[in-house]
């Protein structure tokens, strides 16, 4: 760790990373780049951060070379709660010893879906998936096979699949005409792309939090998610809430229920099972009833139940020991000194997002990407996983020590950042 000395800050050495670069420069035999998508190394700060974890446990992961870090990524969103919980393993393996993967349904879907119907108020009806694209990709095919309409309004990033994939290798360019993106917080713009298309529009979908890679994270401006329902309705579009990041995080019932907008249908994932791979497509009756003639869904993996059991429990959790209030006043402290920080070291930088999703940008200047990297370098040494790239998330077993040693980190990195490029 960094030590100071009458305000000068000292060099921090470069973490151990020896295992995690031979096995990366193994895996690259027989997988693609060695590491697919946003756990790739050019996402990070390259040669600074660890590739690969060996275990977890509260608020810390530690890598193969056992470095210990108090992880701000929480996996990219779905732990909730922390690493290695023993009442959400309890229960998994309890299911894991009757099986869990069988040619018919079991209980725990009935269960988890009317569980979510009395916390999400849009989810009069639940189809249970794996990922945050699948559920997309079906709320899309629902919103289609509703409306006998193709064209699908898009803002935010939903998923990787040829719909709505942002990096377009791959993806036919009749597939890529189907969709159009609109930007956050203009309805006008909105309302201009829906007169253009008003004989094809078959869903508007959206997150409701704006949180675009590498950009400040946006609250909705007052009255606009309102006025997008009311576009929705009078232009005979299905509206859909991306709420696989805000979902469980916002509130329990999403952000649709913090902000009080209900849309037709949405989606859930991450932080419903505390890492286990289930999500869920939700919505109004009407529209989700449509897949049981018209619209087809199906997978062998979708009924598994460990997912499920894993889910019930996390939840039981969150609201027995309230923890959606308990996140928010720990994101809420971190806000208010990340703050205070930045404005003392007169970084050329600033806090952005909610308090339970939180992230530090550079403002656009002179060096912002060296400035990016070199901070970010700093905190990784510091034993503090962040993405340089993408917003963070404050997790249940995060302690206020957790929370100062991060915030006395950033800190330090702020003034090394500031005596390398001066503002």
């Amino acid at each position: 760790m960094k030590k100071e000395q009458k305000g000068i800050v000292e060099n921090v050495s470069a973490l151990n990373l020896k295992k995690s670069n031979e096995i990366f420069d193994g895996a690259k035999e027989h997988t693609p780049g060695g590491l697919l998508g946003i756990r790739h190394p050019g996402f990070y700060v390259i040669n600074e951060y660890p590739m690969f974890i060996q275990r977890g446990y509260d608020g810390h992961v530690v890598d193969v070379d056992g470095n210990d870090y108090i992880d701000m990524m929480a996996a990219y969103g779905p732990v909730i709660l922390g690493y290695n919980e023993e009442e959400i393993n309890k229960a998994v393996i309890d299911r894991l010893q009757n099986g869990f993967c069988f040619t018919l349904c079991q209980e725990a879907q009935k269960i988890l879906s009317d569980k979510l119907a009395e916390l999400i108020p849009s989810a009069e009806m639940t189809m249970f998936v794996k990922t945050g694209s699948d559920a997309t990709t079906i709320a899309v095919k629902v919103a289609r096979g509703f409306t006998g309409k193709e064209i699908i309004l898009r803002c935010g990033y939903h998923g990787w699949h040829d719909w709505c994939v942002e990096p377009t290798g791959g993806v036919p360019k009749a597939v890529q005409d189907l969709t159009r993106a609109f930007p956050y917080g203009n309805l006008e713009t909105l309302e201009k792309i829906l007169k253009e298309n008003e004989d094809n529009i078959a869903g508007i979908i959206m997150c409701p939090l704006a949180h675009s890679r590498a950009e400040k994270i946006t609250e909705p401006p007052k009255g606009y998610l309102q006025g997008v329902r009311e576009l929705a309705d009078k232009y005979k579009a299905v509206l859909i809430f991306d709420e696989i990041r805000t979902g469980f995080r916002m509130s329990l019932g999403g952000a649709q229920k913090y902000y009080d907008v209900i849309p037709d249908l949405s989606t859930f994932g991450k932080a419903m099972a505390n890492g286990f791979a289930i999500s869920a497509c939700v919505g109004k009756a009407k529209f989700m009833k449509i897949v049981e003639k018209d619209v087809y869904i199906s997978s062998t993996f979708f009924p598994n139940s460990l997912e499920m059991v894993a889910a019930l429990k996390c939840i039981e959790i969150m609201e027995r020991e309230n923890v959606i209030e308990d996140i928010w006043e720990k994101g809420r402290y971190f806000e208010k000194e990340m703050t205070k920080i930045i404005q003392e070291t007169g970084a050329p930088a600033y806090f952005s997002g909610i308090p339970t999703m939180p992230y530090v940008l550079f403002k656009k200047c002179d060096a912002y990407e060296e400035r990016t990297k070199l901070f970010f370098t700093e905190m990784i040494r510091r034993g503090i996983l962040q993405a340089p790239y993408h917003h963070w998330y404050i997790s249940y077993r995060h302690t206020k020590e957790d929370l100062d040693i991060a915030l006395k980190a950033a800190k330090n990195a702020f003034i090394v950042v500031n005596e390398r490029y001066p503002v």
